[in-house]
């Protein structure tokens, strides 16, 4: 049985919704990002690119459930350039992910779960020379897996805008 909102409200999610995951937007150009190393993660985590395969097989492996809960957390910032408030709710999102993956490890045998951006669990991450060390609390990029971030929240109908002074990151759950 999925949590109720209640549930979801407690551990910081802002907006979520159920879609079909026939519903995702997967487009091998937003790849291209990755490719471009943009956020200086490409080839060095398994939450990355290219250890997470190529989309299409991201698509396969996202299209084996038949539900996706698509959510979003915000964040304050002091002004539009604030990388330093933009970091923080980047790692308070990634801890939001963490209680998410514990409340629903207890009430859904099999699901999958995307974040932002890389993984940071590890000070170094043993990409590629090794297993990852915490593969069971690995929540690979949904940019990673080809999936454009901005339709997929239209798609939800959640707001990817959430105002002045505010970031807005997104998540996914496949059960």
């Amino acid at each position: 049985m999925v949590p109720q909102e209640s549930d979801w409200k407690a551990i910081g999610i802002h907006e979520y919704k159920v879609i079909s995951t026939n519903d995702i937007p997967f487009e091998p150009e937003i790849r291209k990002i990755c490719e471009d190393n943009v956020c200086r993660l490409y080839g060095k985590t398994w939450a990355c690119p290219p250890a997470v395969g190529t989309v299409e097989q991201c698509k396969e492996r996202c299209l084996q459930y038949k539900q996706a809960m698509v959510f979003s957390a915000v964040y304050p910032l002091e002004d539009c350039f604030d990388y330093e408030g933009m970091k923080k709710g980047h790692k308070a999102f990634k801890e939001l992910c963490d209680r998410l993956y514990m409340l629903i490890q207890k009430d859904i045998s099999s699901f999958h779960l995307l974040s932002n951006e890389g993984c940071k669990r590890c000070d170094h991450c043993t990409y590629p020379s090794a297993d990852c060390r915490k593969a069971e609390m690995l929540f690979p990029s949904l940019e990673g897996y080809g999936i454009n971030v901005m339709k997929l929240a239209q798609n939800a109908d959640l707001r990817y805008n959430n105002g002045k002074n505010k970031v807005t990151y997104f998540g996914m759950l496949l059960y």
